[in-house]
């Protein structure tokens, strides 16, 4: 079947999703999170094929990576996003005016929603879910890293709604190749919506060459500033948390921001994180400051490429700042928008971070790592949007939706 033929279907199908009852929607969930357990086997052996096609020092090893434990928990999610309330035929505003009109504004499905993705065979089941649920069909473009991986997914995906007696065209796998992506950002007429999910350059690539509407998800350049207030226990959980949790994820800690009154407090701030092998690239005050803390062999100078990129490994910049003002102007320079935190008890200057910082999710005290749609109470995530049409941060079910206006009368003409 040609890529062509693939959007056809997809698009054809969405008659088949508006016919389709909530309460089913549900059980397909439901049924598919516990086929995705009980056929773990059968996904592992397909993760495995892949895996031994990648380097493990590659960054992208532990996104491709699954286990029995990731499989839970995405077939977790999965629960909890079918049991969350169907956003679709939700009444969001309604009125009648002085003509003799009735008229509502009423959720509906976005309809097509292609999403283009790398080695995060997660995203396949993730997509299908959120999309399933909020009636969308999804039109997956994984990539070459985890093609194995994802043709297991949907072939459980599609096994279990023939069990359902849905047609399996609600989801479409497109080849791994760079046609079928370039295909994708083409479909104009059949898919309406597109979302890149990945590294800067994919996004990049994405929002450049589509014709069809975009959602721009983030690659996360992520910094943390420490205040002059800052309380140095909740600093050290926080920054070691946020970089060593998982370091190859988007919301991942890749600049400190540091209060040059609190460099003394620099080496204990950061210590456990020798713990996990973490290489810092510190500016030359924080330099000088660390010398004799951290290990040497992982301690480096920064250099102009030390700030603004994402590291996706167990690296990470400090910058040293004179005050407030010189680390937001810091943040505004090299931020992605995608998320960023301040560690302080000072309320005022808070709140000053939380207005002047401009990003999907503004964090006070808390690990960046929180920025994720089941964390938010959203059951799931189809992706952190850094911009602000539309959707902006986790999106979830409801930023599946558009809407449409139901107006009716009782044989109204416009004079």
């Amino acid at each position: 079947m040609t890529n062509l033929e693939q959007f056809k279907k997809a698009a054809e199908a969405t008659k088949t999703m508006v016919r389709l009852s909530d309460a089913l929607i549900k059980s397909v969930l439901l049924d598919l999170a516990d086929d995705m357990v009980a056929r773990s086997a059968l996904i592992l052996s397909a993760n495995n094929k892949d895996l031994e096609r990648m380097d493990e020092s590659d960054p992208r090893y532990d996104r491709l990576m699954l286990t029995p434990q990731r499989i839970e928990a995405i077939a977790e999610d999965m629960r909890s996003v079918a049991k969350m309330d169907s956003p679709i035929g939700e009444l969001l505003e309604q009125r009648s005016v002085p003509s003799g009109l009735r008229i509502r504004k009423v959720s509906v499905p976005i309809g097509v929603v292609g999403v283009i993705y790398e080695a995060r065979p997660n995203v396949t089941f993730d997509v299908f879910s959120l999309c399933f649920k909020s009636g969308n069909v999804s039109v997956l473009k994984g990539g070459q890293d985890a093609w194995h991986s994802n043709m297991a997914a949907v072939r459980i995906i599609r096994e279990c709604l023939a069990a359902h007696a849905i047609s399996y065209d609600v989801v479409q796998l497109l080849p791994p190749d760079r046609e079928a992506a370039r295909e994708l950002m083409n479909a104009v007429g059949y898919v309406d919506m597109l979302i890149p999910r990945g590294s800067q350059g994919l996004i990049a690539s994405v929002r450049e060459g589509a014709k069809i509407p975009v959602i721009e998800t983030g690659a996360g350049i992520v910094h943390t500033y420490f205040d002059a207030s800052g309380d140095l226990q909740k600093g050290k959980r926080i920054v070691f948390n946020a970089k060593t949790r998982r370091p190859s994820v988007c919301n991942a800690l890749d600049c400190l921001l540091l209060h040059r009154s609190r460099l003394k407090d620099l080496p204990e701030l950061v210590a456990a994180l020798a713990m996990k092998k973490v290489v810092i690239e510190a500016d030359e005050e924080a330099l000088i400051h660390l010398e004799g803390h951290y290990p040497s062999e992982l301690l480096q100078k920064a250099n102009q490429d030390s700030f603004g990129t994402e590291f996706l490994s167990l690296r990470m910049a400090i910058k040293t700042v004179k005050d407030f003002d010189e680390a937001v102007a810091h943040v505004g320079r090299y931020s992605s928008k995608h998320s960023e935190a301040i560690i302080a008890e000072d309320q005022k200057v808070v709140e000053r971070f939380f207005t002047e910082v401009d990003a999907a999710a503004v964090y006070c005290n808390t690990s960046t790592a929180f920025t994720d749609g089941a964390q938010f109470g959203m059951g799931a995530e189809i992706g952190i949007s850094t911009q602000k049409l539309h959707a902006r941060g986790p999106m979830g079910l409801k930023e599946l939706t558009s809407y449409k206006w139901i107006v009716e009368s009782d044989g109204v003409v416009r004079p």
